[in-house]
């Protein structure tokens, strides 16, 4: 079973049971399932065996704690109670009325949130779910649906993270890039380089970006976005009230009256200066000799420095909040416990949900799904100039099924380097872009990424709605990526000017959905 096509049947069934029942985890308990049962070989005692070391190996790895998925969890509780404690001590309701005095428009509401988006790019999981905190407060009070949050943070996580030098993600692309260039004897280029040459062959990034302020700007909605968007602007809940909601407090908690700005901006402001600081000491420990940046990145434990950010983020939170409570008598010392015990609970659905995930991810990567998918696209005999929208394809669909781009970054980008080293070494650099690109385009796709889980409740969306409300978004900026990879391979085009030629597409495809949608309403009028 392991290493066939057998092995596609776990992620795909666990997906479209997603999409059909929009129940999360049974959808991937189901996947779990199947993927025990298939490595078990249907015994059924040897199936349990299988489940029990999957959820094992979520919390011990080689007998010894697994700090990663750890710290990751204690994080996600950690930040709930900041949010609980912020809102209660009455942070994001000044924020939100400080805010609608700056920001006028609802379009403005949208492109600030990419803009944070953007400038907080160290590491995905932390751009996901602090921007949610900052921007959630503007985007609500200017009626924009938590959908389109979550697009808007998903959409400006991970494709900047991808093309950032300086984040948790390009320390780990530049070191994978470094073994290729080993293992081919590739020395006229350093992978730092070669990293930053391969930034605007990145098609599916800027397309995706330039997207995202586009749709803002113009308020340009298509598909499943559009609904939310217009029951948003109609009713002013940015949510639909009858689904479950990941982060979201269910109980009613008193807020403040005299909190100000500062009881959000402060404890946000210590989560981010704390985290960053974490990184630095983390990775400066463990880099022997003179540690430049990139070392220091590459070498640092992410999750260890977002549990320790995250504390130092929560002990200022309580003191702003044991500061008012002393100042203004206004809160009950009660609530203290009250927002800590409520916001850790509102973490707990998308915990279940990351927890569901991780699980499922390690039984496919035993199962082999992504070396088989990796397989049919180094064994396809086709000509070179179209390998890079082969493996564009091939690392999409790789990282929609495994639920991880980091896998498929993993994978995918040495067999990028021993294709092309075999047949046209100058697409080399276009190659592995593309690999790149595609990774974050499945994962956009896939309901079973930990990135989309954390996107969906940075926003404060529901989870299913998140996925099928970007769907299009990413189908359509990939679909723009695939024509430009075409183009590259068979005219050889240099990169700036086939990102020229992305950005004109993106604007031409708008240009035809502002018009189509002019056309539908003359038509209505007549």
């Amino acid at each position: 079973m392991e290493n066939s096509i057998f092995s596609l049947l776990p992620p795909l069934l666990a997906i479209v049971m997603v999409i059909i029942t929009r129940r999360v985890l049974l959808s991937l308990g189901t996947g779990i399932i199947a993927s025990a049962l298939l490595l078990a070989k249907g015994n059924p005692v040897n199936t349990g065996a299988v489940l029990w070391g999957a959820i094992k190996g979520i919390f011990v790895d080689e007998g010894s704690l697994n700090t990663w998925n750890v710290y990751i969890i204690l994080f996600l509780f950690i930040l709930g109670a900041i949010t609980t404690l912020i809102n209660i001590a009455g942070g994001s309701r000044a924020f939100g009325e400080w805010a609608m005095t700056k920001v006028k428009s609802r379009a403005g509401a949208q492109i600030l949130a990419a803009i944070f988006g953007i400038i907080i790019f160290i590491d995905d999981y932390f751009n996901a779910l602090a921007v949610g905190q900052v921007a959630r407060p503007i985007t609500d009070r200017h009626r924009v649906s938590r959908a389109k949050l979550a697009y808007i943070i998903d959409s400006t996580s991970a494709p900047v993270c991808v093309i950032a030098p300086i984040s948790s993600w390009g320390a780990f692309i530049i070191g994978i890039i470094g073994t290729v260039f080993v293992t081919h004897n590739i020395t006229h280029i350093s992978p730092l380089t070669a990293f930053l040459q391969m930034v605007p062959m990145n098609l599916y990034v800027w397309t995706a970006l330039a997207l995202v302020f586009i749709i803002a700007a113009r308020n340009i909605d298509f598909g499943a976005m559009k609904v939310h968007e217009e029951r948003t602007l109609s009713t002013g809940i940015p949510y639909d009230p009858e689904k479950p909601i990941p982060g979201q407090a269910k109980e009613d908690l008193p807020v403040s009256e005299k909190g100000n700005v500062g009881d959000l901006m402060w404890p946000i402001a210590a989560l981010f200066l704390g985290t960053i600081g974490a990184i630095i000491w983390s990775g400066s420990k463990e880099t022997e000799g003179k540690a430049t940046i990139m070392e220091i990145f590459g070498n640092a434990d992410v999750s260890e420095a977002l549990l320790y950010g995250g504390l130092i983020g929560l002990v200022v939170t309580i003191a702003l909040f044991i500061r008012q409570q002393a100042k203004y008598k206004s809160l009950d010392s009660k609530f203290l416990v009250t927002g800590l015990s409520v916001g850790i609970r509102s973490m707990l659905p998308a915990v279940l949900i990351l927890l569901f995930a991780w699980a499922i991810s390690a039984l496919i990567d035993e199962l082999g799904t992504g070396s088989y998918l990796a397989s049919i696209v180094q064994n396809s005999q086709l000509n070179p100039v179209f390998l890079p929208v082969i493996l564009f394809f091939g690392a999409g669909l790789m990282a929609f099924s495994t639920g991880t781009s980091w896998g498929a970054f993993g994978i995918l980008l040495p067999i990028a380097g021993q294709i092309m080293a075999a047949t046209d070494i100058s697409l080399l650099l276009p190659a592995m872009a593309a690999v790149l690109a595609g990774s974050v385009f499945g994962d956009h796709c896939s309901p079973i990424s930990d990135t989309t889980i954390l996107s969906s409740t940075g926003a404060g969306c529901n989870h299913m709605d998140h996925v099928l409300t970007q769907l299009p978004y990413a189908v359509l900026a990939a679909i723009i990526s695939a024509i430009g990879y075409i183009v590259m391979g068979i005219t050889g085009i240099t990169a700036f000017g086939l990102l020229t030629i992305g950005i004109l597409l993106v604007l031409f495809t708008i240009w035809m959905e502002r018009s189509k949608t002019r056309l539908s309403a003359i038509n209505q009028e007549v």
